[in-house]
C-alpha cells in the first residue's frame, strides 16, 4: 500500500511531466522562427543588502542568442562599482556571466538566471568571486527593463539592482 506522501510526489511528478510535454509540444508548433543574436547595452543601479557598501552603479553589454521565440542563452559583461561613503575603498569589478532567459508571459515578461565570476580591478583589490544572479524583467523589440538579485560570494556582499537597456537584432 502506498503512503500518502509518496502518492502526492507521484501526482506532482505526473503533473510536471504533462506540463513539460505540453510546453515542448507548443514550442514545436512554432515554425520558421529565425534563431539569431541580439545585442544590448544597459545601465545598472543597485542597493547592496548589507552595510559594507552604500550603492552600486555599472554598465553592461549582453549578447543574447535566441533558441526559440521564448528561450535564449545570454553572455553578459561590463563594469560595476560598489561605492562606500566611509573611509573604506570602493570596489570596482568586471562581471562575466552566462545565463538562460525564458519568456513566461505574453512574450514580453521573462525570468533570467545567470552565473559567472566577478574580477576585482580597482583600488588594489585583486580578488575574483563566484556570482549568481536571478532576475525578472520586461522586454520588447528595443527596451529591456529588469530587476535582479546579485550575490558576490567572495566579496561578501550582494545587491538588488535595476537594469535599463537598449537592445537590437544583429
Amino acid at each position: 500500500m502506498m503512503k500518502s506522501g509518496n502518492l502526492k510526489m507521484l501526482c506532482l511528478a505526473v503533473i510536471a511531466l504533462l506540463y513539460a510535454n505540453t510546453t515542448f509540444a507548443q514550442d514545436s508548433e512554432i515554425k520558421n522562427y529565425d534563431q539569431g543574436f541580439r545585442l544590448g547595452f544597459g545601465i545598472n543601479g543597485g542597493i547592496p543588502t548589507d552595510n559594507d557598501y552604500d550603492w552600486a552603479l555599472g554598465g553592461d553589454v549582453r549578447l543574447q542568442y535566441d533558441l526559440t521565440k521564448r528561450t535564449s542563452l545570454t553572455l553578459t559583461t561590463g563594469f560595476t562599482n560598489l561605492f562606500n561613503g566611509e573611509d573604506a575603498k570602493d570596489l570596482g569589478f568586471i562581471p562575466a556571466k552566462a545565463g538562460f532567459k525564458a519568456f513566461v508571459w505574453e512574450d514580453q515578461f521573462y525570468v533570467l538566471g545567470e552565473i559567472g565570476a566577478g574580477f576585482a580591478v580597482t583600488n588594489g583589490y585583486n580578488d575574483t568571486t563566484f556570482l549568481w544572479a536571478p532576475g525578472i524583467g520586461y522586454a520588447n523589440k528595443y527596451i529591456d527593463l529588469s530587476v535582479r538579485y546579485e550575490d558576490y560570494h567572495d566579496f561578501r556582499t550582494n545587491q538588488v539592482a535595476l537594469r535599463v537597456a537598449y537592445g537590437f537584432d544583429l
